[in-house]
């Protein structure tokens, strides 16, 4: 009974290894289906044969296919069989997206990942960096809760918090026009953290005022949420100020700029420092302020 485990198991494994030469274009998919498979066969040896078994089937493995099966893999192939009794398998996941997300124990954040990598076809790489910057962990407490709770998340909630921002310059004491200057050198990272759907218009947009000049940091628009959205950056602690300030832009893109059709305008404050008492005594829902970290 432990060889016929054995035998099906590495007939399995060799069928891969022959569809993934043939079938190029869906020998990832197959490869998933396989090891979920191999993953189902190695949980009922297990079960019968105690857990030596997969050392013993790693190392049989490994030397007749001339391939190594470490104990991990095939730990991570049972991982998968388990994994797909809470959650059917993505048709969009490799196996190296699964090497990346099978670790990682929290079933909510898990999800988000996967959710990540569907929405926004992220590579394995792509993944591997967003896991690393512990963007899940960069959520709001209120959102993680809706997305536990299969609840509606908004643009405002889906902001991480701290914005990681690349610094090339050797030093943390950096003005506000560094600072911008940094998020427009990578501007794809820097939308990204916001969340889905925002699109770059300009940065030092001016807005005529009587006779003045002001200028917006930078304005961008959301495509899915039909929104324009106001960008303020200051390199000092949260101040009632910046609030009334970005708001006052807010209120002027709305009069001057939005049509009719499109929704009010949102706005993100990023500074250094974020200021309970100030977030307390004036929050708005249509303004989110953030921190920067500079990495």
């Amino acid at each position: 009974m432990q060889e016929k485990y054995y035998n099906n198991i590495k007939e399995k494994l060799l069928k891969d290894e022959s569809y993934s030469k043939v079938k190029d274009y869906s020998k990832e998919r197959h490869r998933v289906m396989t090891y979920f498979q191999v993953g189902k066969m190695l949980s009922d040896a297990g079960k019968h044969y105690g857990e030596g078994i997969l050392k013993k089937y790693s190392v049989k493995l490994s030397s007749e296919l001339n391939r190594k099966y470490s104990l991990t893999t095939l730990k991570y192939m049972r991982q998968l069989y388990y994994f797909s009794k809470s959650q059917p398998l993505a048709d969009q996941l490799t196996w190296s997206h699964y090497i990346e997300l099978l670790p990682i124990k929290d079933e909510s954040k898990r999800n988000y990942y996967i959710d990540r990598c569907i929405n926004n076809n992220l590579s394995r790489n792509d993944l591997r960096k967003v896991i690393k910057e512990q963007e899940y962990e960069r959520l709001p407490e209120s959102t993680k809760e809706k997305l536990k709770n299969n609840q509606k998340v908004t643009l405002i909630d889906a902001i991480k918090n701290p914005i990681l921002i690349e610094n090339k310059y050797e030093k943390e004491d950096i003005k506000e026009y560094e600072l911008k200057q940094l998020i427009l050198d990578n501007l794809d990272n820097f939308l990204f953290q916001l969340g889905e759907g925002y699109c770059y218009i300009a940065n030092e947009y001016k807005i005529r005022l009587g006779d003045n000049y002001n200028y917006i940091d930078i304005l961008l628009y959301n495509y899915i949420n039909n929104c324009f959205t106001v960008v303020e950056l200051k390199v000092t602690e949260l101040k009632k100020e910046y609030l009334s300030q970005i708001k006052f832009y807010m209120n002027y893109i709305d009069e001057n700029i939005k049509e009719i059709n499109q929704n009010k305008t949102l706005g993100i404050l990023i500074v250094k420092e974020n200021n309970k008492y100030v977030i307390k005594y004036l929050y708005d829902k249509r303004i989110k302020t953030i921190e920067y970290q500079l990495t």
